[in-house]
């Protein structure tokens, strides 16, 4: 009996040490942003404004959690309505035909440093990606809510993806280059 009773509390207590917690984006507090260079000499910034993201994790400190995230193409915003019609066509992002653009993988801890790994999608090419995390810690607001913040920073090459649009400056420099940096700040909320 004693034996059943030690068994008991051991998978009571595994399942309560792997108990998974879901956390949704914040999305008033959160920006799902890019940089890109632009002729050769200064950067264009933009955002997307329409966005979800959902972390399943089952550790305090995020270590491979679930890490799922959706874009609108649609909703893609440099602060000039000529350029975001020209990256909605299909010399770029094709949103009508590619609404969407999103990502699924893991958090990865390796020490004190994070890594976010998984499949990037866009324009219906899906690519293996390593993006930078740093974790900002966890903390309850005035409201009772529990918050963690994460800043996500990484590289992409735009070509690899089918956004191939390409001129070049009277020096030969690109007009756009092909990397495009990836800044997220990304704040979430544990779901009850």
């Amino acid at each position: 009996m004693k034996k059943l009773i030690l068994s008991f509390a051991l998978v009571a207590g595994f399942s309560v040490a792997q108990a998974q917690i879901n956390w949704q984006i914040d999305k008033a507090h959160s920006t799902i942003g890019f940089n890109v260079t632009h002729l050769v000499i200064s950067e264009v910034e933009g955002k997307f404004n329409e966005f979800d993201a959902k972390v399943v994790s089952t550790s305090e400190d995020f270590a491979g959690s679930e890490v799922s995230f959706t874009a609108k193409v649609a909703s893609i915003d440099t602060d000039n309505e000529q350029r975001d019609t020209h990256l909605k066509s299909e010399d770029f992002f094709a949103a009508e035909s590619n609404p969407e653009l999103t990502f699924n993988g893991n958090i990865k801890k390796e020490g004190e440093k994070y890594k976010l790994v998984g499949k990037l999608t866009m324009r219906g090419t899906t690519k293996d990606v390593t993006f930078d995390v740093k974790y900002n810690g966890t903390i309850k607001d005035p409201w009772g809510n529990i918050k963690s913040d994460f800043k996500i920073t990484g590289t992409v090459n735009r070509k690899e993806y089918g956004l191939k649009w390409g001129a070049l400056t009277e020096a030969g420099g690109a007009v756009v280059a092909d990397e495009v940096e990836i800044v997220c700040n990304v704040e979430l909320q544990k779901q009850s």
